[in-house]
């Protein structure tokens, strides 16, 4: 019964975030129709408000983990509801908290390897995905 409750509290926190970041994608996106940005802002936007509301809760939550409801709470609110609205957030809570420990090598490495891996895993996609379209 727990599991059913964890994996409710994380897909109804997931959809939130999704829908979230989905409407502000639409709303910049109307709202900025008549401006050219050279990024996508909507995209930035989400990912810096979840980096914010990560640190923001997390280490709250993380201070009351071992209250059940705080458990919950965690899986809806940063699992769920930041998961969907961006993983970002967790990748910025995670270098910090890195940073924090004294592991500031490591810290920078994280932050590289996601760069440059997920950007060569996007490329690699994409090659693969033209062939099999072509």
């Amino acid at each position: 019964m727990r599991l059913l409750i964890e994996i409710a509290a994380v897909g109804l926190g997931g959809a939130i975030g999704a829908s979230l970041r989905y409407g502000a994608g639409r709303a910049l996106h109307a709202s900025l129709r008549e401006h050219s940005l050279a990024l996508p802002a909507a995209t930035l936007l989400v990912n810096v408000i979840g980096c914010f509301a990560i640190g923001a809760v997390l280490p709250w939550l993380l201070a009351r983990e071992a209250d059940g409801a705080a458990g919950h709470l965690r899986l809806l609110l940063v699992v769920g509801l930041l998961g969907g609205l961006t993983t970002y957030s967790a990748f910025g809570f995670e270098a910090i908290a890195l940073w924090r420990e004294g592991r500031g090598t490591i810290a920078i490495g994280y932050v590289a390897l996601h760069l440059v891996l997920g950007l060569a895993a996007v490329g690699v996609g994409v090659l693969i995905g033209e062939r099999v379209i072509t």
